[in-house]
């Protein structure tokens, strides 16, 4: 059958780069990783973009043509590569990154209502970090019972949202070295000159290299359309190319841009919080219009970030249950209402995402709360990135077993090594990004920190480890557990999490010694209860 019959029309390659661009990079992107590296950021964008975006997305493309007829997703390239229940247990680690950025995205709802309002930080003087915790679980809540009302309305508001997002970028970059020329060149980062711009490839470098990562990560949403196109061999290098270029200009450009109104050697501690907000009010003042561009950008990010976390919520839920089927999913997850409404699963994400914002309430400043969110998202997300790596690998190794429509690297062998080596980059930065940013090494909050990562980490990967072995017993049993026994195991869990932050927020020199033990009892504990036979009354 002739391909326009099969697909309808064709996507021409602009429009495949359009639609990458969007899911790629955003303004506070640039923004995060120049907190983290100031204007040295410069030569790692030049960097990224070669060595990591371009073979990235082409191996993406490859995977989705691959994979075609599954729908493109991610799950689907490594359950047909590895089997059912790596397909499964892929599903869940992607859905498990989502956790910390539906509650980072409802973070910043708060932080865009705060300037939207004041038109400044000032309400951040007055706001603890339970209740920057409390009103960001409200705004969940509220999203929570609404998406189903607005679901429609708010993936159109998101396209809007992103659209002004994507022009309000654009409109910075673009002012602000109209307005360099205008003050005849002067820049806030002093001295600029090539050193400025070259990073000292150390540890602390290696750290934020995940959020470089997280940055970038994305174009595997674009996979399905790959088969769509006319001519993918050829058109698809062409849309990865004009991808490289537009988020080149934006990446580059826009960090240069930020050093000229922030001194790249002295960055303000809440820049990543504040810091588009700090930069728009800058190039309002310069150009004599006052807060004009803060509050347009404040109302965009508010708009944008509502929409988007209305559709996560319900994306992500339905994503996860519907993906992994009933072998290995309980059936209480799966349970849906009369709407088809995955409840238990919206209790679920909503239980989780109640436990990642309880662990940050005992930081010191909201500020800290906000970036911790943020350098989680640094973790998790570089090491869902790594299956992407893993499933290309699989393909390559039997290439006649996976015929595609579009081959990145003719060469079988050397494609499998592009594969390994961005795998183990990216392996590397989802290790070393554990580490804590932002913070003073090894003082209290770094370790702190650091501990709260770790349990994050272990709650929400090792959850959909369980998961399977809770549905066998469904089969053996009819039940779970009984009651008593989620009772316990409950109590048992909060127990343990409450027990561990606060010691790990204590000065006791052996803390992690004795959080490691308190693991160790808790779980011997918890397979004790659950390996009992649950009670049929």
């Amino acid at each position: 059958m002739d391909n326009t019959q099969t697909h309808g029309k064709y996507i021409s390659w602009p429009i495949l780069t359009l639609m990458a661009f969007v899911t790629v990079i955003g303004f506070d992107d640039i923004m995060y990783n120049f907190k983290n590296q100031g204007m040295t950021v410069i030569t790692s964008w030049v960097l990224m973009l070669f060595l990591y975006v371009i073979p990235y997305s082409l191996m993406v493309g490859q995977l989705g043509s691959v994979f075609n007829k599954e729908g493109g997703g991610l799950s689907s390239w490594i359950r047909g590569t590895n089997g059912e229940f790596l397909g499964y247990f892929t599903a869940w680690t992607y859905w498990a990154a989502s956790v910390p950025y539906v509650v980072d995205s409802a973070n910043s709802v708060v932080v865009g209502f705060g300037w939207a309002f004041t038109g400044s930080d000032k309400f951040q003087d007055t706001m603890s970090n339970a209740q920057f915790t409390l009103w960001t679980f409200i705004i969940f809540i509220i999203f929570i019972i609404i998406q189903r009302r607005l679901a429609n309305s708010m993936e159109f508001l998101s396209v809007v949202g992103g659209g002004m997002m994507f022009v309000m970028t654009i409109l910075f970059v673009v002012l602000a070295f109209v307005g360099l020329a205008k003050n005849g060149g002067h820049m806030a980062t002093q001295p600029m000159n090539v050193h400025t711009i070259i990073p000292n490839f150390d540890l602390k470098y290696w750290t934020t290299v995940g959020m470089l990562i997280y940055a970038v990560n994305g174009s595997e949403l674009i996979a399905p359309y790959v088969t769509q196109m006319r001519k993918p061999q050829r058109e698809f290098p062409k849309a990865m190319i004009a991808l490289a270029i537009m988020t080149a200009f934006l990446t580059i450009f826009g960090s240069f841009a930020l050093g000229i109104y922030f001194n790249a050697y002295h960055l303000p501690n809440d820049l990543k919080m504040n810091g588009s907000y700090y930069a728009f009010q800058a190039l309002g003042e310069q150009f004599g219009l006052g807060d004009v561009f803060m509050y347009v950008y404040a109302w965009t990010s508010v708009v944008y970030m509502c929409a988007l976390l209305a559709v996560l919520l319900d994306a992500m839920t339905r994503m996860l249950i519907s993906d992994t089927g009933d072998k290995y999913m309980p059936e209480f997850l799966r349970k849906t209402t009369k709407d088809g409404l995955p409840i238990n699963g919206y209790i679920l994400t909503c239980t989780l995402c109640a436990f990642i914002m309880f662990l940050g309430v005992f930081l010191p400043e909201m500020n800290d709360v906000f970036n911790w969110l943020l350098n989680l998202n640094g973790i998790i997300s570089p090491g869902v990135t790594c299956w992407i790596f893993y499933a290309f690998m699989r393909i390559r190794k039997n290439s006649s077993k996976y015929p595609s429509q579009y081959v990145f690297i003719k060469n079988d062998k050397l494609a499998y090594l592009v594969g390994l080596l961005l795998l183990l980059v990216t392996a590397l930065a989802t290790l070393l990004g554990v580490a804590p940013q932002d913070v003073e090494q090894f003082s209290h909050t770094w370790w702190y920190e650091l501990v709260i990562n770790i349990v994050s980490i272990v709650v929400l990967i090792g959850l959909g480890a369980l998961l399977p072995s809770i549905r066998r017993r469904e089969l053996k049993y009819g039940t779970a557990f009984d009651r008593s026994q989620w009772y316990l195991m409950i109590a048992l869990v909060v127990f343990s999490v409450v027990f561990d932050v606060w010691l790990g927020g204590t000065k006791i020199a052996l803390r992690l010694v004795y959080i490691i033990i308190e693991v160790v009892i808790a779980l011997a504990l918890l397979v004790l209860i659950a390996h009992k036979k649950p009670s049929q009354n």
